[in-house]
């Protein structure tokens, strides 16, 4: 029990340096239920150096020293398989043949994944490292501003069945192709300003949702024989890919039902939670594996923004995980390139970052032991008009994360886009 939240702070804190976190790391993993084999981390804004690095030095000491063998990102997961190849040593022989096809959101070109997916190279052509590490993605198939064609899911389900069924599996090929057309159709931007103009409740649209429907159903009653030709990897790979395409679907059908922000969100997050547990039950025999996303997709609680409310992928994975789900919330003092100014007296984060450190953890207890009254009191810090992702810590804060993780200062990231201006509508 705390009496004040300075009380917490000061008693509780564990401070660390950039540039070696190793130790602080190890406490926050001694303190986490021994269940636990999916650990989030979030950002509390895209694009902040500090916390992308951070992120670099705890998947590294993770890796090395506590059984985790995968990294899962903000990022479109059919796009990942190109990036897992490339650190496994197949594949392209360069960095830059993968930052464009194996990210999603243009994440390929920030500094901080190229080092973090080089590192993971590097780790797994060492011989002494007996399990490899692997690279995934865990959104749903998303391109610069609009969601995917379910295309490339399906195209990959269906090149297994091919594979292993040979010709016999041209006539559902052809009948799927023909019902996708041109990939521009689903791309189309247009679509989510102007629904009608969104192919998702199309007449090819809904039979070709049925056509995925089948296509799920022929892999589930035919695992045991497929798995026998294969492998349970590739099997378990199909087969979440035609589930995929059932998800990109569903989200297409949406934007044409001129559905709201808030279910739009849920469906992607619903889908997000999804491809963790497929992610982690790929894992299972490797090792653990570590989510990166924004704190809004990982925290526990419901996500609420100026603009709309969604049941984040956190929110999904509590429900589904239990205490096989620990997640670590991050925050920022001032980052004058991403427009963030001093945090306003009554925050959490004027509190947090009042201690001489530069950088700690803090355990939440999930708010157990602090004082409520305190908590009731707190104010949440102004925006920022600069970068439309950043979200500053609420009360709530203290309930959806196990700990949290303050910074005094972040850069915006090497790498990344220009920063819209000022006052620039929010996407």
């Amino acid at each position: 029990m705390h009496a004040t939240l300075d009380d917490w702070i000061r008693h509780e804190a564990i401070p660390f340096a950039a540039e070696s976190p190793n130790a602080a790391i190890d406490s926050v993993i001694a303190s986490l239920d021994e269940r636990v084999e999916l650990l989030g981390f979030g950002e509390a804004l895209h694009g902040g150096e500090a916390i992308l690095m951070l992120r670099n030095r705890l998947f590294q000491r993770l890796a090395e020293a506590h059984g985790y063998s995968a990294i899962a990102i903000e990022s479109s997961l059919p796009k990942s398989r190109v990036v897992n190849e490339y650190i496994l040593g197949r594949g392209p022989a360069a960095y830059e043949e993968v930052q464009d096809t194996g990210f999603g959101h243009g994440f390929g070109k920030l500094d901080a994944n190229r080092e973090l997916v080089e590192w993971m190279r590097d780790y797994n052509a060492d011989p002494a490292h007996e399990t490899k590490l692997h690279f995934y993605g865990f959104d749903i198939p998303v391109l610069m501003g609009v969601i995917a064609s379910p295309s490339q899911v399906l195209h990959f389900a269906l090149d297994y069945l091919a594979a292993l069924d040979g010709d016999n599996s041209q006539e559902r090929r052809q009948r799927i192709d023909s019902l996708l057309g041109p990939d521009f159709d689903w791309e189309n931007p247009a679509a989510i300003a102007d629904p009608s103009k969104s192919v998702g409740l199309s007449p090819a649209a809904a039979a070709l949702r049925i056509e995925t429907e089948d296509l799920i159903t022929e892999l589930r009653i035919r695992r045991p024989e497929l798995v026998a030709k294969s492998d349970h990897e590739r099997y378990a790979d199909a087969r979440h890919a035609a589930v995929a395409a059932r998800q990109l679907l569903n989200y297409h059908a949406a934007v044409a039902r001129k559905s709201d922000a808030s279910t739009i969100l849920g469906i992607r997050d619903a889908s997000m939670a999804d491809n963790l547990a497929y992610i982690v039950e790929r894992e299972r025999r490797r090792g653990k594996v570590l989510a990166f996303a924004h704190n809004s997709h990982l925290q526990r609680g419901k996500a609420v923004w100026p603009w709309y409310a969604f049941w984040p992928v956190g929110s999904h994975l509590n429900e589904m995980f239990g205490a096989r789900y620990a997640v670590i919330g991050s925050a920022v003092g001032v980052s004058d390139e991403n427009g963030i100014g001093q945090p306003e007296a009554g925050t959490l984060e004027a509190r947090l970052l009042a201690l001489p450190e530069t950088a700690v953890f803090i355990p939440t207890h999930t708010g157990a032991g602090l004082p409520a009254s305190e908590i009731a009191a707190l104010t949440v810090r102004s925006g920022s008009a600069k970068n439309l992702s950043y979200a500053g810590l609420t009360a709530q804060s203290l309930t959806d994360f196990d700990w949290l993780a303050p910074l005094d200062s972040t850069a915006y990231t090497r790498g990344g886009p220009p920063l819209p201006a000022p006052n620039a509508s929010a996407e």
